[in-house]
Formats: C-alpha cells, structure tokens, sequence
C-alpha cells in the first residue's frame, strides 16, 4: 500500500473557506493587484506614448492595465522613458505574473493542499503514541469523545474511525482526526496508527461488528485497553473473548436506569450526575498519593467507593481495603466544596 492510498482516508482538523468565500478572496486580490498596476502607470502618464494620439490620460492608463495585466498587451500604448520601463520591469510584470497565478490558482491550491496534507499527515503519525481511537461517532462514540476532553484529554490525542463520510467531516469539525473505513478492516485500523494507540473504544451500531472490530484492534494491539459497547447483554462474553477489557451493555444500562427513576427518581438523578463529568458529583480514580501508604482511606472532599490492587478491586467494606498500599488506585466519589 503507497502513502497516497494509506493517506486517502485520513481528514485532520482544519479551517477551510467556503467556495463562494474562495472566489471572492481571490477576485479582491486581482483587483488589488490591478489598481496598484494603474497606480503606478498613472503616477508616471508623462513615460507612456498612445500610438494613435501620442498622450496617455488616466482612461488610457486603466485600458493599458487590464490588457497588460492578463496579456502582453496590444503595443498601442507602450512605456518610453526610462522610469515608465525600470517600473514594468520591476513591478508591472512581476504583478502580471502574479494575477496570471490568482487565474490559475484553483488548479495551484489543489496541488499546494494535497502537499500541505501530506505533510500534515505526516508529522501526525509522527506524534501518536499512546493515544486513543474511537472507532464509530455515533450517539455512544460522541458522548465518550466529550468524556475524554471533559477530563482533560486533548483533541490532538483522539483518532475517530467511521465508515460514513459524514461522520468523519463532522468529527473533524469537532477538532478530532477522522480516518474513513472499515474499523473490522486491520489497514483502516492501521490508518489510525492502532498499534501505538494507548485505549480503544469501540462503539459502533450493532454488536457483531462490534466483536469483530474487537479481534482486529486485539490482535494489532495485545496491550491497549480496550472498552466496547453492546446493545445486547448476552453479546457480552463474545465480545470479552473477542479481547475487551470493559464491556458496556448500553440497552440493559438504560434500562436499570429507567426502572431506578420509576422507583427512586432521586437516585437516577444521582447516578446521571456521576456520568456527566464536571457537574456536581464526580465519580474519578487516582492513585494512592505517598502520605497515603499505610493508612485507611479517608474520607474529605473525596469519599472513597474502592480500592484496586493487581487488577483486582475491593470496595470500601472489604478488610483488604482497610490499608493502602503502593501502587493502588483509588475510586472516589469527588464533593465539591460548598460556596458559603
């Protein structure tokens, strides 16, 4: 596969004018170009002879302009003095070229983008490592790309794989790296640098694809964490086989919640403000800081929930929760101060 075919699929984040906004940028500057043109003919009448009455008037000046500026022009009116010839020679042509790259400019950009991209692209690749891809931007795959910059991930580090053309314009829109295809596809993976990558998330419209994007992204990847999403609880062991480390079961999920509102709104209201990050109540992990070592868990802005140790957890009850110890991570429940 060459480098044009590996970049084909790849849209990075960018501003980029409308067609209308183009045109009208590029007629503001061959009109530019054309007044400061007259300007300097006209500041000079006297240098110039008409071959049909001998005199150049500031009309004859403007008739010289546009058909010297997008031609060689007809010799009816021609620069005499040696000031009028110094000057076409070092401004009247160079502006002649330059309006003829402004004529031609559509054809210039489209090669100065695709040089431009490629560098772009290059010096992307370059920089991923350890970040995080999405694979699918759906409803599920957009709520965790604002999670991750809610908690502090930055938009550079995030690669978002969608089959839909669509879907990738408005990721890029969105300040995230879209790379178009197939993620089940190990080459559009591999667009997305997968091997490098640090978490995975992978949220795309049904489970089956959802499984084998999962094989794929393992296999290219043993060491990343991988989190999916599955509609359907009982798709939840194919997709761990598959290679997940987390398995979200966004059906069953929402359901719960809607049975727990039924009964207690007031602790569906809770659990909804824990998943939405930076509003009330947060629900984070940390490490065990070193003053920490040794002691229980204590209790202040943060209530702890849990203890993992060696990828095994112990909630707060359990004994083996009773003494931190190097190397931990705590789940706490962060309570903002309360303004007085």
């Amino acid at each position: 596969m060459n480098e044009d075919e590996t970049a084909a699929g790849i849209r990075l984040p960018s501003a980029r004018l409308s067609p209308l906004r183009a045109v009208l940028r590029r007629m503001a500057i061959a009109l530019a170009m054309l007044l400061a043109m007259f300007v300097l003919v006209v500041l000079d009448l006297d240098g110039y002879r008409d071959t049909t009455d001998g005199t150049v008037s500031p009309l004859d000046a403007l008739y010289y302009v546009t058909v010297s500026i997008s031609t060689t022009g007809y010799g009816d009116i021609t620069p005499v003095s040696t000031a009028a010839r110094i000057v076409n020679i070092v401004a009247v042509t160079p502006l002649r070229i330059a309006f003829l790259v402004v004529l031609v400019g559509t054809t210039l950009e489209v090669l100065t983008r695709r040089t431009r991209d490629a560098i772009l692209i290059e010096r992307w690749r370059g920089r991923l490592q350890d970040h995080t891809v999405i694979v699918g931007y759906g409803t599920k795959g957009r709520a965790a790309a604002r999670t991750l910059l809610d908690n502090g991930t930055a938009k550079e580090s995030v690669v978002v794989v969608d089959p839909d053309p669509a879907v990738v314009e408005e990721a890029a829109s969105d300040g995230f790296a879209g790379v178009l295809g197939d993620g089940s596809r190990s080459h559009v993976l591999g667009r997305a640098r997968i091997r490098t990558a640090g978490q995975i998330i992978i949220a795309t419209r049904r489970d089956d694809t959802t499984a084998l994007v999962t094989l794929t992204a393992r296999s290219l990847n043993p060491r990343a964490t991988i989190v999916a999403a599955v509609r359907e609880a009982e798709n939840d062991p194919l997709v761990r086989q598959s290679g997940a480390d987390v398995v979200i079961t966004s059906a069953e999920a929402a359901g719960r919640m809607m049975g727990v509102a039924t009964q207690s709104p007031a602790v569906s209201a809770l659990i909804q403000d824990l998943l939405t990050y930076g509003r009330g109540v947060d629900l984070r992990e940390r490490r065990v800081r070193p003053e920490e070592v040794g002691g229980p868990p204590i209790k202040g802005d943060e209530l702890p929930v849990a203890v993992v140790r060696d990828g095994r957890m112990f909630t707060y009850a359990d004994p083996r929760a009773a003494e931190l110890r190097e190397g931990d991570t705590l789940v706490v429940i962060h309570v903002p101060r309360q303004q007085e």
